[in-house]
């Protein structure tokens, strides 16, 4: 049973297709999608789609058909419906969520995956990137024909940047990441203008671009925006309002097999499962280093997986800004750190254990990572049957918490903030004879630690409340009067009070 279309577009003919049954986030969808896609790829073409049955080609043709109809009803010579189908099988491109959900959306947008323009023998598709930012431009136009704002943003510099052999916190990187912003705006600015020709639109004026004048790793790349922007200065006003952003991401970038969002630099040099980040794979890749010979020079006292320094985001903000239409508010920089505040590394070999359990049926396994005096320094947290929304949550939360243990921050304090989170999946615990329920995974996960690594068998039992039931528990038939409340524990103490009306 399929929920493929009887008749494939011909840029998937040839492409094998499999069937999965993907995790989202209320229920189970069966996922048809190239082979090659992984499973996280299916999550979150399930989370964007409601039907049972879900086919990548079918769902494509939902948004791209009616783009493809209206080209034709304005003599539009290109193949546009081919293109976008080539360039979602590439994975070099795709429209954000809404247009995959038939929602409207007062600025349309769609991401470029820059390491799929990346070819290890011929380089970076310069042409073809300007290329999609034009398509990209008219696919929105299309859809969306009364938006006056659109933005067409890229994705996982760091990985471009690794492939390429650079460091994200680099002149090197910064004059690259400028060269691509500047050759996509102004492409979508010529697109853009275009389209303002066969249209009633007042338009709106283009320029005048900032100066780039930094010849970046990439060949032809600076010569093709200045090309670019030259072009667009000539046609002088666009449709559009905006046509460029770093806007926030979504499933679609997990869809595009995006590793880290936006301009946004890498946070560790292991994913959420404990292996190698694919940004790693790619740097040892492009300085012919193996796996072996990088471990063998961080022993030594090298650091081959240098994680950038706290700042290097903003001064790769700062280098992209003057040439994008949206960009996200600039985080203010970073103070000075105080004594005792330093991030403290954690040993190159280090160890730690990997805990499995399951949380009301819910399948979840922790990883933890010490200092060679046993303090807890790191987690790791996988999740079994979730939407890719919630395992990318999830991944950024245990990263934060590792870096709040490896800034100081203590175990306890964490405890004290998380247990007692109350989310669905919540229930009987299984596999962990420490804890034996818990209203959440993230509740689950500070009551195992704080077993294991703060001696704490002093908390009160988790609580299961059904939802909008009146309930009977003993926390509805706790005193309500201070000097009657319970003294042995502040997060019991905090869960038993009640707003009385």
């Amino acid at each position: 049973m399929s929920a493929a279309p009887t008749q494939h577009p011909k840029p998937w003919h040839g492409i094998r297709q499999r069937h999965i049954l993907a995790d989202s986030d209320d229920q189970d969808r069966e996922v048809m999608l190239p082979a090659a896609w992984s499973d996280d790829a299916a999550g979150a073409l399930a989370s964007l789609r409601r039907e049972k049955l879900v086919s990548l080609v079918a769902a494509a043709q939902s948004w791209i058909g009616p783009i493809e109809a209206r080209a034709t009803q304005i003599g539009l010579a290109r193949p546009i419906g081919d293109d976008l189908h080539s360039m979602l099988r590439d994975r070099r491109g795709a429209p954000g969520a809404n247009l995959w959900q038939g929602a409207s959306d007062p600025c349309p947008s769609f991401i470029l995956n820059l390491p799929a323009f990346l070819d290890e023998t011929r380089g970076f598709d310069v042409a073809g990137f300007a290329d999609a930012a034009d398509l990209a431009v008219t696919a929105l136009t299309l859809h969306a024909p009364s938006a006056s704002r659109i933005a067409v943003g890229m994705a996982d510099l760091t990985s471009l940047i690794a492939a390429l052999g650079l460091d994200y916190d680099s002149d090197e990187a910064r004059a690259l990441v400028a060269g691509l912003a500047a050759l996509m705006t102004a492409s979508a600015d010529v697109a853009s203008a275009k389209l303002l020709a066969r249209g009633s639109a007042p338009g709106h004026r283009i320029g005048p671009y900032a100066k780039l004048n930094t010849k970046g790793p990439i060949p032809g790349l600076l010569d093709a925006a200045h090309a670019a922007q030259s072009t667009a200065l000539h046609l002088g006003a666009r449709r559009h309002e905006t046509t460029s952003g770093i806007l926030h991401a979504g499933p679609v970038e997990v869809l595009l097999g995006v590793s880290i969002i936006g301009i946004a630099p890498p946070v560790s040099a292991l994913d959420g499962e404990g292996r190698l980040a694919a940004w790693v794979s790619a740097r040892l890749g492009a300085r012919g280093m193996s796996a072996e010979a990088a471990l063998a020079a961080q022993l030594a006292g090298q650091d081959p997986f240098a994680v950038p320094r706290p700042g290097a985001y903003l001064a790769m903000q700062d280098a992209v800004a003057p040439f994008m239409h949206i960009m996200p508010a600039r985080m203010a920089s970073p103070q000075p750190q105080k004594a005792g505040a330093q991030r403290a590394n954690l040993p190159a070999r280090r160890s730690g254990y990997t805990q499995k359990a399951s949380v009301g049926g819910h399948k979840i396994f922790l990883r933890t990572g010490e200092y060679e005096d046993g303090r807890l320094g790191e987690i790791f947290v996988a999740l079994h049957k979730e939407g890719a929304a919630f395992k990318g949550l999830m991944d950024s939360f245990a990263i934060a918490v590792s870096t709040g243990l490896q800034h100081g921050v203590p175990l306890e304090e964490f405890v004290e903030a998380f247990t007692f989170s109350r989310f669905g999946p919540a229930g009987a615990v299984e596999g962990d004879p420490a804890v034996m329920q818990a209203t959440s995974m993230i509740d689950y996960m500070f009551r195992h630690l704080a077993v294991n690594y703060l001696g704490r068998h002093d908390l009160a039992p988790a609580q299961l409340e059904e939802e909008d039931g009146l309930g009977d528990g003993a926390a509805d038939r706790a005193p309500l009067l201070p000097l009657d409340l319970p003294e042995n524990s502040p997060r019991a103490r905090r869960r038993n009070l009640k707003v009385v009306a």
